[in-house]
């Protein structure tokens, strides 16, 4: 018998370790839950991760077999279930995290184990360490042959036992998505359905993304940072729309295949880099001058820095534990550059709000809008005004999570933070006025990141 231990692949289809295990013997599926990884995401995910786990459960108990749920380091409890069974070999997929390649390191100590690439299209081992810039990794990753989907191991091949045992179910107060597989692959019908060959013109219209949540984008990034669906079942599907469709409809789903690229360039940043979650990837000559005033960036996580789209982003996540990528780039650039709060203050709030935590997206994300991380512009600032006229011009999103602003010209939404104090007041009292000014933080945040490169 081998034992499959699960972590952050709650699923049966197309999960490479669990394939390989029941290949070859009968499988005993495991989760352990230790509190000390499970600690390092925020409560909200915690909770979805729960809901995945007692989905995949009742997944098992349908094929006729269980998931042997336990607590405790994960070497420990896993050194145990192969004693109980008198297993051979402890299966797993690949995981990244430092805190979860260390915890992997002890299980290969305490029992013999096999492991795959499971997470990521192309093992980051197979690139090269470092890339100047994402289309230089593009380019590279591009050229790997992906792999096709696993196919689910036969029923014949699941240990026949029953447990009683689960995780408890955790109380949050957001709506989490349907959990599990069918959850996913639900959401992901409809995309493809709905949405994946208009998703080019789509992805950034905010309209688009308040009217038709799943449609303007995927709404896939819950399920994918939990593996509660297979990236290769992802590509297989986009792949072969790609295939099948005419010119422009190939444009907007091959954006959809780029922006997978980006995960995995996330994941070969961290691969490379296990220090990309505290460190500044990039280095400079001197040190960057943050301010990390506690009462800007308490009014940043509260969404009342009187700047309409980073208000509306930043409510959007407290409500709904997700942020949609346009405003997430927006609410992070006026962190770190208007308000010179350092990233990993906003990277850490971001780990606790989120309910589609990915470590290595959420970082490595937060590392390029800061200046800090691969992009090839020394400093990049994003205007929130500029963003929210190309964007939010009708300010249906920004209308959408601040009704204090209901009713106001949409023209004068997108203008508040160049507005007189007495213009503003006048058009919507309960609002705040911008805690700094756009002008001033703006060449601010190039001086401070001007001295830090050596360039005054």
């Amino acid at each position: 018998m081998h034992v499959f231990w699960h972590q952050r692949d709650l699923r049966i289809p197309d999960n490479r370790g669990l394939t390989a295990a029941a290949d070859e013997d009968t499988v005993l599926p495991v989760y352990v839950v230790d509190t000390d990884v499970l600690h390092k995401v925020g409560k909200r995910q915690r909770a979805f991760f729960a809901e995945g786990v007692r989905a995949l459960q009742r997944a098992y108990r349908a094929r006729g077999s269980d998931l042997l749920v336990r607590s405790g380091p994960a070497a420990d409890v896993l050194a145990d279930v192969v004693d109980e069974y008198d297993a051979d070999r402890v299966f797993y997929n690949e995981h990244y995290r430092p805190a979860r390649r260390n915890r992997q390191r002890r299980v290969d100590d305490a029992v013999p184990t096999t492991s795959l690439t499971d997470l990521l299209l192309v093992d980051p081992a197979a690139l090269d360490d470092r890339y100047e810039n994402h289309s230089r990794f593009y380019d590279d990753w591009q050229a790997h042959q992906k792999r096709p989907p696993a196919e689910p191991p036969d029923e014949d091949a699941l240990a026949d036992f029953s447990d009683s045992k689960t995780v408890p179910a955790i109380d949050v107060a957001v709506d989490l998505p349907t959990p599990g597989y069918e959850g996913a692959r639900e959401r992901w019908d409809r995309f493809l359905a709905d949405g994946i060959e208009t998703y080019s013109d789509t992805r950034d219209d905010m309209r688009a993304a308040v009217e038709q949540p799943v449609g303007a984008v995927s709404r896939m990034s819950p399920y994918i940072a939990a593996g509660m669906i297979g990236v290769r079942e992802l590509w297989r599907d986009a792949s072969e729309r790609h295939a099948e469709v005419g010119p422009d409809q190939k444009r907007q789903v091959q954006k959809y295949r780029y922006e997978l690229s980006w995960r995995e360039q996330s994941y070969h940043l961290l691969y490379y880099t296990p220090t990309l979650l505290t460190e500044n990837y990039k280095s400079f000559p001197n040190p960057i001058e943050w301010e990390n005033d506690p009462e800007t960036f308490a009014a940043w996580q509260r969404g009342e820095t009187g700047y309409p789209l980073v208000d509306a982003g930043m409510r959007q996540l407290d409500a709904e534990g997700y942020v949609h990528n346009r405003p997430r780039q927006n609410v992070a650039s006026f962190l770190t550059k208007h308000l010179l709060v350092d990233w990993r203050k906003g990277a850490r709030y971001f780990t606790k709000q989120l309910v589609d935590h990915d470590p290595a997206s959420n970082y490595a994300s937060w590392q390029w809008t800061a200046s800090t991380g691969t992009d090839s512009v020394d400093v990049r600032i994003f205007d929130p005004v500029a963003q929210m006229h190309k964007y939010d011009s009708s300010a249906d999103y920004v209308t959408e999570y601040v009704p204090e602003l209901r009713g106001v010209p949409a023209s004068k939404i997108v203008d508040w933070p160049t507005l007189s104090d007495a213009e503003r007041q006048e058009l919507a009292p309960d609002y705040p006025h911008p805690i700094v000014d756009r002008n001033a933080a703006y060449e601010r945040a190039q001086r401070v990141f001007e001295r830090a490169l050596g360039k005054r």
